[in-house]
């Protein structure tokens, strides 16, 4: 890897400060998981990289008033282990696909929401987009692990975290710092499809840092996420669906439907939560879901096959749920 110059600030004001307002030029460091395997492949090559490991504010989970308040720098370890993370379920459920003891141990929650996309054209250095020389790999290439909505150009890749459609479907917000103050924004904004190569697929700017994620109550809410996996080790799902219900009368009086793995960021789909408005949640309305989810899909030439995952991992959420 390229040689880099190394910190460790002791609090978020001088770890934003440290950073440069210019992307690429800098990187942020929490567990490592993924940057480390970025720089090895010189697909980032920044000249510092600001470790956050010496900043104890963005440690700890808690409750926070009727919610839940995860550190940034908590790990996907320290999730699972919560008391007060106990009435999260589809968020623990999401968590536990995260099977690999190294990245349990290691991976941070905030890094979970922030890792780069696993395109195998974009960690080979084909940039985000996956172009060379102007055109477009993906479509007639190799992808059947790509984008399935959301792709209508020029981004073809899929959000690969695993916990930020539970917290989508709960509501969740992120607090992110900079060198001018804090800011809050939810977890849903925190993601764009890149439409040119000068953006991320994040919408921080390259000085901000995630601080921490609050949770609220999920009183009055049935929770679930469903996984679609080819192997159960050291491995990203092909589709996940966390769903967020709220029944009155034994029917479904609010939902929400977000989906992983199938679209370049998050995807909340509203096609599946008007679906299940007003139904009893079982397996026919899961059905319905899952249908309605994939109405506006356009799998790509290799790729079809993840309509169908993706329709049986809301079925099977929504019937967790119910």
């Amino acid at each position: 890897m390229q040689n880099f110059e190394y910190i460790a600030p002791i609090n978020t004001l001088s770890a934003a400060q440290a950073l440069s307002p210019d992307a690429g030029v800098t990187a942020v460091l929490a567990g490592g998981t993924d940057l480390l395997s970025l720089l090895k492949q010189h697909v980032e090559t920044p000249t510092r990289v600001v470790s956050l490991r010496n900043i104890s504010a963005l440690r700890g989970i808690s409750k926070r008033g009727g919610g839940l308040r995860i550190g940034a720098m908590a790990t996907v370890e320290d999730l699972l282990g919560s008391k007060a993370a106990a009435p999260y379920e589809s968020l623990l459920q999401a968590a536990r696909g995260i099977t690999a003891p190294q990245v349990r141990a290691m991976g941070t929650v905030a890094g979970d929401l922030l890792q780069r996309p696993r395109c195998w054209y974009f960690r080979n250095g084909y940039g985000l987009l996956a172009k060379s020389e102007g055109k477009a790999l993906v479509p007639s290439g190799e992808n059947r692990y790509h984008a399935i909505l959301g792709n209508k150009g020029p981004a073809y890749f899929v959000n690969a975290s695993s916990l930020a459609p539970a917290l989508i479907s709960l509501g969740a917000t992120v607090s992110v710092a900079g060198p001018e103050g804090e800011r809050e924004m939810s977890v849903a904004d925190l993601y764009r499809i890149p439409s040119s190569d000068a953006e991320r697929e994040n919408t921080l700017a390259p000085n901000e840092i995630v601080t921490e994620i609050n949770v609220p109550s999920a009183s009055g809410w049935s929770t679930a996420t469903y996984e679609v996996r080819q192997r159960q080790l050291l491995d990203w799902p092909l589709a996940t669906a966390s769903v967020a219900l709220r029944m009155r009368g034994g029917k479904v009086s609010d939902a929400r439907v977000v989906l992983g793995h199938v679209a370049p960021i998050p995807w909340r789909s509203s096609e599946a939560e008007t679906a299940l408005k007003g139904k009893a949640a079982n397996e026919s309305s899961g059905v319905e879901a899952g249908k309605a989810a994939m109405a506006a899909a356009t799998p790509l030439s290799q790729n079809k096959a993840k309509v169908q995952l993706a329709t049986v991992a809301v079925k099977r959420a929504v019937g967790m749920a119910g």
